[in-house]
């Protein structure tokens, strides 16, 4: 949920601020950590982040390198502990608030706190000039700074769930996660090209989210009806077909419907393979069949 500029009336509240783009295994042991001194004050957690990602407010023209997107996000911080998503829209007054100013008028006016829970690297306001110590300066409310956990000898990031991303590793990618991820999107129309081959797909633009490793990949798929259906999707440019903005398309084995304008959600599993350029329809038709029958036998 957004935030109510003008909600005088908050409650006291156990506060963890933060990003969180990915929610992962360090972002849940944060969530956890507020969790427990909520439930001991009897107090609502409210996990407070920020929409767009500053990153994406600073560099626009970047890459696309979104984990999670606002919907996702929410999902799983609540999932991690939360009994509220409240999401700042970061604009220029935002990056132009001073450290003081944002204690003052996001925790104490708007938030009431309480007490605090942030990472250990925590920093914030204009020019990143606040960080732990600001906040335990503060006096108006109590301060925990959780240090992230480690994987591998080295603390678990965002940073490392995107390079494991974009080498096509989800099973170290979902290891610090901590959950499987996934892609949600809305169902658009594509060439129908699939169609014609043999194998219909769900069409999903990636927008701000990070494009894994191009390649053929073992999905699963949620369409709504509350099943984890089977795919195998294509994830990439298509050089068949030169798609020059790379683009979700998935098969899914076992569900026959009309899609169009619904929002899915795809889990991928394993990446079979890499994208590739065949010599004709036929040699990419076979190859198919290959990829369809290798998810049939990955996925009960």
């Amino acid at each position: 949920m957004d935030i109510d500029m003008n909600d005088t009336t908050q409650k006291p509240t156990v506060v963890a601020i933060g990003n969180f783009d990915g929610v992962h295994k360090g972002h849940a042991a944060l969530l956890k950590r507020a969790r427990a001194i909520a439930d001991s004050k009897g107090l609502e957690l409210v996990a407070l982040t920020f929409e767009p990602h500053p990153r994406t407010f600073f560099k626009p023209e970047g890459k696309p390198f979104r984990i999670t997107p606002e919907t996702v996000k929410e999902r799983r911080l609540k999932a991690s502990g939360a009994a509220r998503v409240d999401v700042l829209d970061f604009n220029q007054i935002m990056a132009d608030l001073s450290a003081a100013a944002f204690i003052e008028i996001m925790l104490v006016d708007l938030l009431n706190a309480s007490h605090v829970v942030v990472g250990a690297d925590f920093h914030f306001g204009k020019g990143r000039a606040g960080h732990i110590d600001t906040l335990q300066a503060d006096g108006r409310f109590t301060v925990d700074a959780v240090t992230l956990e480690e994987s591998d000898s080295a603390p678990v990031s965002s940073t490392r769930v995107r390079e494991a991303l974009e080498v096509g590793d989800i099973a170290a990618a979902n290891a610090l996660l901590g959950w499987e991820w996934e892609i949600e999107g809305e169902v658009v129309h594509g060439d129908k090209r699939g169609r014609e081959l043999g194998y219909p797909t769900a069409n999903v633009v990636l927008g701000d989210t990070i494009v894994p490793a191009h390649g053929i990949y073992a999905v699963t798929v949620d369409v709504g009806d509350g099943i984890w259906h089977r795919g195998a999707a294509s994830i990439g440019i298509r050089p068949m077909f030169e798609v020059k903005t790379p683009m979700l398309e998935v098969f899914i084995l076992d569900y026959q419907g009309d899609l169009y304008g619904k929002t899915i959600r795809i889990r991928p599993l394993k990446k079979l393979r890499d994208e590739q350029k065949f010599d004709g329809i036929e040699a990419l038709k076979t190859q198919m069949a290959i990829d369809v029958a290798e998810v049939g036998l990955l996925i009960p």
